[in-house]
């Protein structure tokens, strides 16, 4: 059971490991200016390999669909950014368990956006974790987890390739591991847990008056989309990459302070940004240099 591109490794490590019965992912959706229905990634796989797809609206809802997840007697139900709950009806089904990976070192960043988050937060390390699911969201009891270091430059989208990749492989191990009873699970301390809500628009909106670095992570951890924004002259600026400089300015934070070939300065509560790359709506992306050869970036001016 998955839907993004995300669960895609890990959809093709099972088949290969293992006799898919079944895949269940979202129902198909409009996309583009003409809206034509496009299937989810994990479906379009799932149909190369020759497997039954399923595409309910509420999982837990239909109870036809319930009635054939019976009649298959899965070993395992495998959940990869499925995007439904599941009731305890369909958790109670399989001979061994209902396995979920997570992209996070549980139970840190539960919920629905951990790799933005991980980043966002300025956390110094991420990872996956794979767990037994519960009615709760992202409270089973874990299983195993694999570690990842975020390097300085590291954006969501980096990171977000290198979880769904090595996430693949920590799902094989645990199938294996999980059925040969040499996994001992593990409960979550709730107390140590904390949330990665979903991304919104309003999540990219700049606050000025913040730190520095803390603006430059949620520049990183919105990239490639939605991409973190503030406004110049009422135009949208998006901003794609910036970096957290250690110049104190006394100006209103928000503040352009210089706009040249290195980029545009912009007075924070704590610190500069130093904007590197930015995209104005309709436009492509442009290196500020390459922007003000042909636009003003006007000193002084205050971004909101």
């Amino acid at each position: 059971m998955g839907t993004p591109d995300f669960s895609v490794p890990s959809l093709k490590k099972v088949i290969e490991n293992y006799n898919v019965k079944a895949v269940f992912t979202q129902p198909d959706k409009p996309k583009g200016r003409g809206k034509k229905m496009c299937a989810s990634p994990v479906k379009e796989v799932a149909l190369q390999s020759n497997i039954k797809v399923y595409q309910p609206v509420k999982i837990k809802n239909e109870s036809e669909i319930i009635d054939k997840i019976r009649k298959i007697k899965p070993d395992f139900i495998i959940v990869v950014a499925y995007g439904q709950i599941l009731s305890k009806e369909i958790l109670d089904i399989p001979k061994y368990a209902c396995i979920n990976l997570h992209a996070s070192l549980l139970p840190k960043l539960r919920g629905a956006a951990p790799i933005n988050w991980a980043i966002i937060n300025g956390e110094k390390f991420a990872g996956n974790t794979t767990m037994l699911m519960g009615v709760g969201l992202d409270t089973g009891d874990m299983l195993l987890r694999q570690q990842v270091e975020i390097t300085e430059e590291m954006t969501a989208g980096d990171l977000y390739h290198i979880l769904r990749n090595k996430g693949a492989d920590l799902l094989v191990e645990t199938i294996d591991k999980y059925s040969k009873g040499i996994i001992e699970p593990e409960k979550q301390k709730d107390e140590l847990s904390n949330y990665a809500p979903m991304i919104t628009k309003n999540t990219g909106k700049i606050i000025w008056n913040s730190a520095s670095k803390k603006i430059e992570n949620l520049i990183k951890g919105l990239n490639p989309n939605p991409l973190a924004y503030t406004s110049y002259k009422g135009n949208i600026m998006k901003i794609h990459k910036a970096k957290s400089m250690d110049v104190d300015s006394k100006k209103v934070p928000g503040t352009v302070l210089k706009a040249d070939k290195m980029g545009i300065l912009v007075a924070c509560k704590e610190g500069s940004l130093l904007i590197n790359v930015i995209q104005f709506p309709g436009k492509k992306a442009m290196n500020v240099e390459d922007y003000i050869r042909g636009n003003d970036i006007e000193e002084e001016t205050v971004l909101v």
